[in-house]
């Protein structure tokens, strides 16, 4: 196996807070190990249209309290046929680049695993995501700081909803994901959570009406993972169909969770997986994720990260309920 010398980094797929602390750690622990670093702008469309450079630690001064990416990102399509990656490993030819480093979510790491396997080349993914859904990892970049970003709105929420004595459903991200609805809903104290993992078989509207919300409150918070065809809307529309006598309202916070700047947990989170990707190359993983389990870095198969349905622990729920009575 030849020696790698080249290391390019790239961020993929919906930007996260942390990833600018990603690019920082590997840019500069690569440096440290005697690595030439490359950065690749706009995700593998940049790998393909060949929008790269060499990266210095210059390049990534002050940047780990900056949200966003300053390699910028995007979802690409052509990465998805045979003759994107054709290009895009061109293009890592041309520039000498021996190895990946890509900071995303499922579908960056998917597509890492894909081009890994049909041009045998190194790809390391590190988890950056605000979703928190990648298996092996007991938080992914973004995560904390959309968290607190949410628990901050609903904090700001709460006050209308106590004023006007209204029932708000506030719709988070989160894709397939609960982790942000349920966490959010207990850190801000809100009544209830209507999260993926508890929808089969379950109206989890009915069986928090039938809780007897209003019994000692006046108002009450409703935190909803969003989905195409029952987020908040769905679920107001129902309240205001099926109890007609309540005031109901409806919060969509939207992009407003992916911005900010990154809390020290995703800063450190961020520079210990990358720091972690460097470590890998250099002890000759290949094609696996980055994460850390119980404090500890570990290496988890891109296969096992992008596939496995990562555990979301029902004793959240009975927390929640709990609190909210």
């Amino acid at each position: 196996m030849a020696k790698i010398k080249t290391i390019g980094v790239m961020t993929s797929g919906g930007d996260a807070p942390g990833m600018n602390a990603a690019i920082r750690a590997v840019t500069r622990a690569g440096i440290c190990n005697g690595f030439k670093i490359m950065g690749i702008y706009r995700g593998y469309d940049g790998l393909i249209n060949d929008e790269i450079s060499p990266f210095t630690t210059e390049n990534v001064s002050g940047i780990i309290m900056s949200g966003g990416t300053i390699l910028k990102t995007a979802r690409s399509k052509e990465f998805m046929t045979p003759e994107g990656k054709k290009k895009a490993y061109d293009n890592m030819v041309k520039h000498g680049i021996d190895a990946l480093i890509v900071i995303g979510g499922n579908g960056s790491l998917t597509g890492a695993m894909e081009f890994a396997r049909e041009y045998d080349v190194c790809c390391i993914g590190l988890p950056g995501t605000i979703d928190n859904d990648l298996y092996g990892t007991d938080s992914t970049i973004g995560y904390d700081t959309t968290m607190n970003t949410i628990m901050d709105c609903v904090d700001r929420i709460r006050d209308r909803a106590q004023s006007h004595e209204r029932i708000f459903f506030v719709e988070v991200m989160g894709r397939d994901a609960g982790f942000l609805a349920q966490n959010s809903a207990i850190a801000s104290g809100a009544e209830a959570a209507i999260i993926p993992e508890e929808s089969t078989g379950v109206d989890q509207l009915a069986r928090f009406m039938e809780r007897g919300i209003r019994k000692s409150k006046k108002s009450c918070i409703v935190i909803v993972s969003e989905s195409p065809k029952c987020g908040a809307l769905y679920y107001a529309d129902r309240v205001r169909k099926e109890f007609p006598n309540f005031d109901v309202r409806v919060s969509i916070l939207g992009h407003l969770q992916r911005g900010g700047r990154p809390t020290a947990h995703d800063r450190i989170l961020a520079s210990r997986t990358g720091v972690g990707a460097i470590e890998a190359i250099i002890q000759g993983q290949r094609n696996v994720m980055i994460g850390v389990r119980n404090n500890e870095i570990v290496y988890v198969p891109l296969v096992e990260a992008i596939r496995s349905d990562k555990p979301f622990d029902k004793k959240l729920i009975k927390v929640l309920d709990e609190l909210s009575i």
